[in-house]
């Protein structure tokens, strides 16, 4: 496994986390994630020898520990700005809603894991396509 890899792909996560609390509309945050998450396999599929899939997967899992925590700490921003999520989590069950804080703990674990799948498959593809450094 390749952590240092892993960790520094892992700061574009913590870039989007700052970034969606009131910079990037809820709209455009998508095309984002689409552009990082191409980036983001290409890079493992050049700098890692194997495992791609988990790489990706490993990526998404440190992202979703970013976002969490900048999430939760911006609540009253980030929901002023993104009325999508403020719907989803006003939606979660009466025993979720008693610190809203509490559902977005539990619910980052859950996206980060089904982005983890995701940006696995982006590795694991590009891992096909792109031609990885060979050792001379």
């Amino acid at each position: 496994m390749n952590w240092k890899i892993i960790f520094q792909l892992s700061i574009f996560g913590l870039i989007m986390a700052f970034g969606t609390v009131s910079l990037i509309p809820e709209g455009f945050e998508p095309l984002f994630w689409v552009i990082i998450f191409i980036f983001c396999a290409w890079v493992v599929a050049k700098a890692c020898n194997g495992k791609y899939f988990l790489h990706g997967f490993l990526i998404s899992l440190v992202n979703c520990v970013w976002i969490t925590a900048v999430h939760v700490f911006f609540r009253e921003t980030y929901v002023a700005h993104h009325p999508k999520a403020a719907a989803m989590g006003a939606s979660m069950p009466p025993e979720l809603l008693v610190h809203p804080r509490f559902a977005m703990v539990l619910t980052g674990p859950v996206f980060g894991i089904m982005f983890g799948i995701i940006l696995g498959l982006f590795c694991f593809i590009a891992s096909k396509i792109v031609k990885t450094k060979t050792a001379a």
